[in-house]
């Protein structure tokens, strides 16, 4: 049997996917244990859930940092190792600013993610999952995380069936659109925006009768089942993450990269 993984996980508020992940530990179904759960946000409710359980707990304050840059940058200082023209340069989701809007999406990121990874270096993971975490990480964290190009072990859980309506109200957006289908994906993190490999989804029919509400609650009960289960497939040693190469008709090359599930544990 595989050695038990140390997860870490990142949370925003309820936790109630961390509440899945735990539960699923706790009866077996993973092979592992979470070893820590940090904040963006100190009155996240899922603090004190994880904290009843025995989970160590911190908290880094993106509200207060955002603040202290923009009214007395004097205060903060950027990490040593920070070079905010890679950083710009690989972050997809910081194409779109430029300026002074940019600088403090750089800076603040940067400040706040040199404290992440401060607050858990006291407690070793193998896999870190983003729990209702709202914030985007830049490659000054991934870099830092993703040691091994070919094992990522950053993963996320993401309320829409991606590619369709990434961002931060995927069921809102799935809503709206008047899709029939909703759903959820489980991804690895990538310097893009909800773009990275996808390691499993479920689906869920959305009726006439359906509130924005019952779509949600249809989703995070899918999500429920859905984290847990990706998360078993990595401690037991069964995801890949392969490249792929296409060559269309008209010769143009395509690749991709493509999560693939071993049927047997090794």
């Amino acid at each position: 049997m595989e050695k038990p993984i140390r997860i870490g996980a990142l949370i925003s508020g309820s936790g109630s996917n961390l509440d899945a992940v735990v539960s699923a530990c706790e009866a077996g179904r993973i092979n592992g244990r979470v070893v820590f759960a940090g904040a963006d946000n100190p009155g996240a409710p899922g603090l004190e859930k994880a904290r009843k359980k025995g989970i160590p707990t911190f908290v880094v304050n993106y509200s207060d940092i955002i603040r202290t840059f923009k009214s007395d940058p004097g205060r903060l200082s950027l990490p040593a190792d920070f070079d905010a023209e890679e950083i710009a340069r690989k972050q997809a989701v910081a194409n779109h600013q430029t300026g002074e809007r940019l600088r403090v999406f750089l800076g603040t990121r940067a400040i706040a993610e040199a404290a992440l990874i401060e607050q858990m270096a006291p407690y070793p993971f193998d896999l870190l999952i983003l729990a209702g975490f709202m914030r985007n990480l830049t490659p000054y964290f991934i870099d830092r995380v993703n040691t091994d190009p070919g094992r990522p072990k950053i993963m996320n859980i993401h309320p829409a069936l991606l590619p369709a309506f990434p961002g931060t109200d995927g069921y809102g957006d799935t809503f709206r659109y008047g899709c029939k289908v909703g759903g959820c994906t489980v991804h690895f993190i990538d310097y893009g925006e909800d773009s990275g490999p996808v390691i499993g989804q479920r689906c869920f029919p959305i009726g006439e009768d359906d509130t924005i509400d019952s779509v949600r609650q249809k989703g995070l009960e899918q999500e429920w089942s859905l984290y847990p289960e990706c998360i078993r497939y990595f401690a037991e040693g069964r995801i890949h993450v392969v490249r792929q190469t296409h060559t269309l008709k008209n010769g143009r090359i395509y690749r991709r990269s493509v999560v693939k599930i071993a049927r047997d544990i090794h």
